[in-house]
């Protein structure tokens, strides 16, 4: 296989793009540097585009290991002709190469090769030639008989001779392959409960759907119910239609072997055909939906760590809870824990005076702006005594439900008790939120992507497929954003490109020992750190007030000379970018003219826009660019909504069959995927993203079983009205 001519074609790209891809991805660069600083070479392709055609790059180079691998399979054992190689040099998937070797694959014992070992194979060859002269099979199965070797009747023969007739048909790969295109094109999924209480699989009790639009939501949720032995489930595929795709390749008419034949194939469709194609319709099903889910996913990931940090402000951190109490965390703007304690201010304590005391008394200690509340158990009593404490005050300050998610997970955490040893689990859990809520990114590295909890059934899914493509997520969004060198820790300095969990220690043990960072080349002096680690990562790490002011931008090393100069050119002093960078660079550029100006500093057009970007915003943060995040200082519950209300909310998720919205009422509403806009979607994540501000209507509320109908279809509240 051509593989660079393949990427070629799926991506829609020049060949030269795909060839210095793949150049420097095996030459050791990690995908946000390609993305980052290699723009000449791949032609500006986004991290997503490389990390898809990384990942199919690697398909294809194992696919033909494994086609190479067959091949001299099939030599060995001297049955290689013309016509199978090219079928082989064909075939695009790793089912199609299977497909094609399953005849000279090695089995364990089955009814055929018992049948070969007794000498039937010269009678299962006469039958299946199917001549018209042929003499009847039964006829042809006398002269097999061999009491020694077990067949002790004419019948004992021509059963042999079915079985290796029957595996022979189950063994046509083109018999297979449009087997399976017919059966997904025109089977269906059955479904029937396996009990007569099925709880959350109701629906599920008599169900069918064709294989083609079955979503891949309900493809999970039906596995989850077989897996947990709620459902039954089969696929249905007519029979006729199986049988003519046999019999067209297989079964000569007119002869007395043809209904022999037949049989042979009837077989063979029943029992070794049609179970392995059932196998095969699940796992394409749920491997698809596990692909869909993993992108949304990931899509949600990245829309939750990119939410805008709330900068500055000293934070007052809620871990909810009834019988241990609520704990409490105050940080400082940069993270810092100044104080914390417990309160209990609900059920079945109920302090709440006591607790509201020492809440104040902290708030005016340390200056709290703002409460970040845990959205877990007690949280929505917490959070209507935090509303009354906000209000008591009248100082300004406001609230913000956060996603506890994970949270239990990292103060459990060895990297918890070792960046918090003095503190019990609980505190470090209100720590967290208060983090939380300062700078998700920051926080958010240190957990388990799949704890985080904006995806769908991550449970069912793959796991290392998951974790990789989550993994690919939290290392985009850390090097886009860019990483502080003197304020980091290891964790997330591990996600930076380049940079290994030993070496991010070593950065923060050097620091420890050495003091800041006063520019990136001291980089170098860090143990293990070695000068392709320092090209992978020197970009993406910040040192605000160092030596060198292009330090505290994503222009990287390898450009400084060219920044320099093009600052020399445009009049300008590296030492006076400051904080405010230079205004109006990029409108001196265009006058100067781009094409010249990257010519006569020696670099591309979108390094030249890059270092342009950077000189004007150093220390840029692309967060600060989207919509902050909504605060509150007041609450309602479920019990205050009424159908047709105008709410603003939050997303929480977004997934398949439509998307969650925190409009401050502890439960989360669900806008159907029907309810999010007048024109058709095919997901919602076409219009919806996690941390998006939103105007919803109430649809219904159903309090007893904790749901929420919400409509963002302003017509649709008043047609029903």
């Amino acid at each position: 296989m051509d593989i660079i001519k393949t990427l070629t074609e799926e991506f829609g790209l020049k060949q030269w793009q795909v060839e210095h891809t793949i150049e420097l991805i095996d030459d050791g660069n990690t995908i946000p540097f390609i993305a980052r600083y290699r723009k000449e070479a791949t032609g500006s392709l986004d991290d997503q585009l490389l990390r898809e055609l990384s990942d199919r790059l690697t398909y294809l180079r194992n696919l033909d290991e494994t086609r190479e691998k067959i091949r001299a399979a099939i030599l060995e054992q001297d049955k290689l002709t013309d016509e199978l190689s090219a079928a082989l040099d064909a075939a695009a998937t790793l089912t199609e190469l299977d497909d094609l070797y399953r005849p000279y694959k090695k089995k364990r014992k089955t009814r055929a090769s018992v049948a070969k070992e007794k000498g039937l194979e010269p009678l299962a060859e006469a039958i299946y030639a199917q001549a018209p002269d042929s003499a009847e099979p039964l006829s042809l199965a006398a002269d097999f008989i061999n009491e020694e070797l077990g067949v002790e009747t004419a019948e004992d023969a021509l059963a042999g001779a079915m079985d290796i007739i029957a595996e022979l048909i189950s063994d046509d790969a083109d018999v297979r392959k449009r087997m399976r295109f017919v059966c997904m094109a025109h089977g269906s999924l059955v479904v029937t409960g396996a009990k007569e209480e099925l709880d959350v699989y109701e629906m599920y009790a008599d169900y069918r759907e064709p294989l083609s639009k079955i979503p891949g939501h309900r493809v999970l949720a039906i596995n989850r119910g077989e897996k947990e032995e709620f459902l039954k489930v089969s696929v249905d595929f007519d029979r006729q239609k199986a049988m003519f795709i046999i019999g067209k390749t297989h079964i000569k008419e007119g002869s007395p072997c043809t209904e022999t034949v037949r049989a042979a194939a009837e077989d063979a469709y029943t029992r070794l055909i049609f179970p392995s194609i059932e196998r095969e319709m699940r796992n394409e099903l749920t491997d698809k939906a596990s692909d869909s889910a993993i992108k949304v996913f990931s899509t949600n990931l990245k829309q939750l760590l990119m939410q805008p940090p709330v900068r500055g402000c000293v934070t007052l951190g809620l871990d909810p809870g009834y019988r241990t109490g609520c704990k409490v965390a105050v940080v400082d703007g940069t993270g810092k824990v100044l104080d914390t304690g417990v309160i209990y201010p609900v059920p079945p304590h109920k302090k709440e005076e006591e607790a509201k005391l020492i809440i104040k008394t902290l708030v005016k200690k340390h200056n709290v702006r703002i409460f970040a509340i845990g959205n877990g158990t007690a949280s929505h009593e917490t959070e209507v005594f935090a509303a009354e404490v906000i209000k008591e005050l009248n100082d300004g300050i406001s609230y913000m439900v956060v996603s506890e998610a994970g949270a239990s997970v990292y103060s459990a955490s060895k990297l918890a008790a070792e960046e918090f040893p003095d503190y019990d689990v609980s505190l470090r859990s209100a720590v967290s939120i208060a983090r939380r809520l300062q700078d998700p990114l920051a926080e958010l590295v240190k957990i388990d992507p799949k704890a985080i909890g904006v995806g769908q059934y991550q449970h069912d899914m793959p796991q290392n497929q998951l974790s990789g493509a989550l993994d690919g997520v939290v290392e985009s969004c850390v090097n886009s954003v860019g990483v502080d060198l003197n304020t980091a820790s290891a964790p997330l300095l591990t996600r930076v490109s380049g940079l290994s969990s030993a070496v991010a220690k070593n950065i923060v043990l050097y620091r420890e020992e050495n003091g800041v960072f006063e520019s990136r080349t001291q980089l170098k002096k860090v143990s293990k750190l070695g000068p392709k680690a320092y090209e992978q990562c020197a970009g993406f790490l910040r040192i605000a007030g160092g030596k060198n002011p292009l330090d505290n931008t994503g222009v990287h090393p390898e450009s400084y000379p060219a920044a320099e100069k093009l600052l020399t050119l445009c009049g300008y002093d590296i030492k006076k970018i400051g904080n405010n960078g230079i205004q109006g660079l990029s409108e001196l550029v265009e006058e100067k003219g781009k094409d010249a100006l990257a010519e006569e500093l020696g670099i591309g057009i979108p390094t030249l826009c890059d270092i342009v970007k950077e000189l004007e915003k150093p220390g840029r943060d692309p967060r600060d660019e989207l919509p902050p995040p909504m605060l509150r200082t007041d609450i309602m519950s479920m019990e205050d909504l009424k159908p047709g209300m105008e709410l603003t909310g939050t997303v929480r998720n977004v997934i398949d069959f439509g998307a969650f919205i925190d409009i401050g009422v502890h439960q989360d509403g669900l806008v159907h995927i029907s309810q999010i806009t007048n024109r058709y979607i095919k997901h919602p994540s076409e219009v919806l993203k996690v941390g998006d501000i939103v105007k919803v209507w109430v649809l219904g509320v159903e309090v007893s079983k904790k749901r929420i109908s919400l409509t963002m279809r302003k017509e649709k509240v008043s047609n029903e009205a």
